[in-house]
């Protein structure tokens, strides 16, 4: 099994009990999820990360990044650069570290870039004994720096990041196995998964859990509602904990 984000400072987070399982498992998106409108940092990053390695000039500009894992993005950008497929295979692992080396760097305060309502919710999830965890695209590294700066990493006890599967799906597979491994959580635990790109509910829908979509990213509201998530928020104030049962 691949490793799963943690480190020794998000391993058992405050709130959390290594030796009790949880009432439901709910895995978070990051991005249009709990922040948004976080700049043009984490673009930059991976730019910075191709040049740094291989020298070319890429851009994220006419990639639909909304719900692309971050090494996906990074193919199509040194695709769309004249990169060769050994040569991109070859560099990624450097650029991917090269890419949150800088992001750790430039990323800003993002106390003021939370999706409405996410702080109590997550006060209140972890409070009635929910299990919170990371399913994202980010980078690790990035996605714990994204979460540090916006005041809201302690809510988490792991996470599931892009350069860990292929897929959202194979994410959330992940996510879910690494909880029932360590016994947060059994077998017959409710889990969910909350985001705000199609991707999120296909992962939710391949993985037979609830897919909760929320409508504070970019993609439109008829898009999402077409794809008939299990339910559908405007923002996470809306959110109960009834739904998650």
């Amino acid at each position: 099994m691949k490793s799963i984000g943690t480190t020794p400072d998000t391993e058992g987070c405050l709130g959390y009990h290594s030796l009790l399982a949880h009432s439901a498992l709910v895995l978070f998106d990051i991005d249009g999820t709990l922040v948004r409108r976080a700049g043009p940092h984490h673009r930059e990053a991976l730019v910075q990360g191709v040049r740094r390695v291989t020298g070319l000039e890429t851009t994220t500009e006419g990639i639909p990044v909304q719900g692309m894992l971050d090494p996906a993005i990074i193919r199509v950008m040194m695709q769309r650069a004249g990169a060769t497929a050994s040569l991109i295979r070859d560099a990624l692992p450097a650029v991917q570290s090269a890419a949150e080396r800088y992001y750790l760097r430039v990323c800003p305060p993002l106390h003021d870039k939370h999706c409405p309502g996410v702080e109590p919710v997550l006060e209140e999830l972890r409070n009635r004994g929910v299990l919170l965890a990371l399913v994202t695209g980010n980078l690790t590294r990035i996605g714990w720096r994204k979460l540090s700066r916006a005041g809201l990493r302690q809510y988490f006890r792991y996470g599931a990041f892009g350069e860990m599967a292929k897929t959202r799906a194979g994410l959330a597979r992940l996510a879910i196995r690494r909880a029932r491994v360590h016994g947060w959580i059994e077998r017959g635990t409710p889990i969910s998964l909350i985001g705000d790109a199609p991707q999120d509910i296909e992962a939710a829908r391949a993985n037979r859990i609830r897919s909760i979509s929320v409508q504070t990213g970019i993609t439109p509201v008829e898009e999402l509602a077409a794809l008939r998530p299990d339910i559908f928020l405007r923002d996470l104030r809306a959110l109960r904990l009834r739904m998650l049962a």
